[in-house]
């Protein structure tokens, strides 16, 4: 279990980069780049905005009907690998059912933009759902990445129910692979059983909020833990990540959970955190802007209110420092010159860009 260092932490006055705030949304969710430079910022009660990087924002028309509350709502935007041939952008979001129950669902469509700095989603299809729609309203989970063989993988949270996450008739508590069109690639780690577990990738996870491949098409993950044992995890084929037979954090009632050690079959964390991070977003760096960050891990922290940087050898990583934001940080992505973006969470969350101080 690795916990903060003092050497690590880094005071709000001695940040490595220049924070410029650029525009503030309403509970904003998650962004990703266009290929023109601007960005598009989902916001949790169902807009999807479209915004420069001076700030100006426009409204994308034609987004699903959102299940709002709690922790659900419109979640992450991801572009299709191909999107500057076929216009194909995927959202996820929390979806109603029949009576009070809800899941997440992952939808695409064609972004059409407009002259007047805004646009609509035509031709919107929803291509996953979690099975099955539970009552509550957290640990959806619904972060999307695609990988570089244009595969769709999807992190669903266990909806706070706990045992799904162990069970293979429900893709609740798990990370699962589609193709693009969310149909389920042939060789996928339990195709052989069907139906929705046909879907999955591995299983064992609790609420994963962020997945990102390195520079070698690894896939790693970022999840909350319950009361202490936040998790970095590498993603490998057909695993089991234990949750909740085990934890590195105990119930929020105070009842023990087995930790990682105790029962070496299911894959460990490649790091844990107690005190936690409450991780939201979380990328890979891949510029060259940040001297020394190219390979590292950026984590979006909420609790933490931090920016937190992980370091990697191979399959090995570590925490290399936290950098405090003083505000809860809900997403980070690369810009397109290897600046640094950040959403800030709640109704009056700004978008910022970091970008080196003379000393980085």
């Amino acid at each position: 279990m690795l916990g903060l260092s003092l050497a690590t932490a880094v005071a709000a006055d001695e940040l490595p980069f220049q924070i410029r705030a650029v525009a503030t949304f309403n509970e904003p969710w998650a962004m990703t780049f266009l290929p023109d430079g601007r960005l598009l910022v989902t916001e949790k009660r169902g807009r999807l905005r479209v915004v420069t990087q001076d700030g100006k924002t426009g409204e994308i028309g034609g987004a699903p009907k959102v299940d709002y509350g709690g922790q659900g709502g419109l979640g992450d935007v991801v572009l299709h690998p191909k999107f500057a041939d076929n216009r194909w952008i995927y959202l996820s979001y929390a979806e109603a059912g029949d009576g009070d129950v809800r899941g997440a669902a992952v939808a695409r469509a064609k972004l059409v933009l407009d002259d007047k700095g805004g646009g609509a989603l035509q031709d919107l299809a929803v291509i996953w759902r979690q099975v099955p729609k539970l009552d509550g309203r957290g640990h959806y989970g619904h972060r999307l990445a695609f990988a570089a063989d244009g595969h769709l993988f999807v992190s669903s949270g266990e909806r706070q129910h706990f045992d799904p996450a162990q069970d293979m008739q429900s893709n609740l508590g798990k990370i699962v692979r589609l193709n693009d069109d969310g149909s389920v690639p042939k060789d996928n780690p339990f195709a052989a059983q069907g139906g929705v577990a046909a879907q999955v990738w591995t299983l064992g996870h609790r609420n994963p909020l962020g997945i990102a491949f390195d520079a070698s098409g690894r896939l790693w993950n970022i999840e909350m833990g319950p009361r202490g044992g936040d998790e970095l995890n590498l993603v490998v084929r057909g695993d089991n990540y234990g949750y909740p037979i085990v934890s590195n954090g105990d119930h929020y009632d105070g009842r023990d959970i087995p930790d990682h050690a105790t029962r070496p079959e299911f894959h460990a964390p490649a790091v844990s955190w107690t005190p936690v991070i409450s991780p939201g977003g979380f990328i890979i760096y891949s510029g060259q802007r940040f001297a020394g960050w190219n390979g590292n891990g950026l984590i979006a922290g909420l609790s933490s209110k931090a920016l937190v940087r992980v370091a990697f050898d191979g399959t090995r990583a570590r925490e290399a420092a936290r950098y405090d934001m003083k505000q809860r940080i809900r997403e980070v992505e690369q810009g397109p010159d290897g600046s640094l973006w950040l959403l800030e969470d709640g109704t009056a969350g700004r978008l910022l860009q970091l970008t080196p101080t003379s000393a980085e």
